[in-house]
């Protein structure tokens, strides 16, 4: 699998569209993954593929000294911007999930909110999460699960655009047997199943926003020709259907992710 390609393509994707309209309507998630990590004043906090800066910004309220990364200037850019907004103290600077640029135990918290598992290679991105992790640190993670709505929008997406052999969906991250996997033996793992709600005026709605706002769709629909883009369309509308709590006519979208906190075990 040749991952700098997958990487490129990806960075183009997440630049297109604009992100934060999606990204700030998962602020809660963010904040909940900061309380079950239990942060304290004063740590320090990495920020893994921090996209708009949801989580940074939920660390830095609690005055952590926060640092984000991620590999799209622009998502950086908005970040920045947010905390200038809100008064709050954060650094933000590219970085790769892979190849993180900070040395070992660097950090007392390292969070991610759906993002690291967008990385290419699990394996090592695991691998790098723990790296910078202090001993007897914890890593936060909210990670989409395979049955959620996200997982069956890249599935739709993956049948008209197929991804590169061998690239793993990145939904497994939402499966806690797979963090096992990931993470070792010797870490501890508190994974309890999440859900929150997105409310929208219709599915059809709904379908035409993240056309419009969400860089993987936005991207996918530029690249079909008109037949296979009114079919993926279509189907975003099944989705966001088969994921429906409201059933008064709008669209109450039921989002499942699993909330991740790995325990790295203290030296010695």
């Amino acid at each position: 699998m040749d991952t700098v390609t997958v990487k490129q393509r990806q960075q183009a994707a997440w630049a297109a569209g604009d992100y934060a309209a999606v990204g700030t309507r998962l602020l809660l998630t963010a904040e909940l993954l900061c309380e079950a990590v239990d942060l304290r004043a004063g740590e320090q906090v990495l920020d893994v593929a921090c996209g708009n800066g949801n989580a940074s910004l939920a660390a830095a309220r609690r005055f952590c000294q926060v640092v984000g990364v991620d590999y799209v200037p622009a998502l950086l850019d908005r970040a920045r911007r947010r905390a200038e907004a809100e008064g709050l103290e954060a650094t933000f600077q590219e970085g790769d999930a892979e190849a993180l640029p900070f040395p070992d135990a660097s950090f007392d918290a390292v969070l991610s909110t759906c993002g690291a598992m967008f990385a290419p290679d699990q394996e090592r991105t695991a691998a790098e999460l723990l790296r910078v992790c202090r001993p007897g640190g914890r890593i936060g993670m909210v990670n989409w699960t395979p049955d959620s709505y996200v997982a069956e929008l890249f599935r739709a997406i993956g049948r008209q655009v197929p991804p590169p052999a061998g690239l793993r969906p990145p939904a497994q991250w939402g499966d806690e047997a797979r963090l096992r996997e990931l993470f070792g033996p010797a870490v501890g793992i508190t994974a309890p199943r999440r859900e929150f709600l997105w409310r929208y005026p219709s599915a059809a709605h709904q379908a035409a926003f993240f056309a419009t706002f969400y860089g993987p769709v936005t991207r996918t629909l530029a690249a079909l020709d008109d037949r296979h883009a009114a079919e993926l369309r279509a189907e975003m509308v099944e989705i966001a259907e088969r994921h429906n709590v409201a059933g008064d006519g709008t669209l109450v979208l039921r989002m499942d992710y699993l909330e991740a906190v790995i325990r790295k075990p203290a030296a010695g």
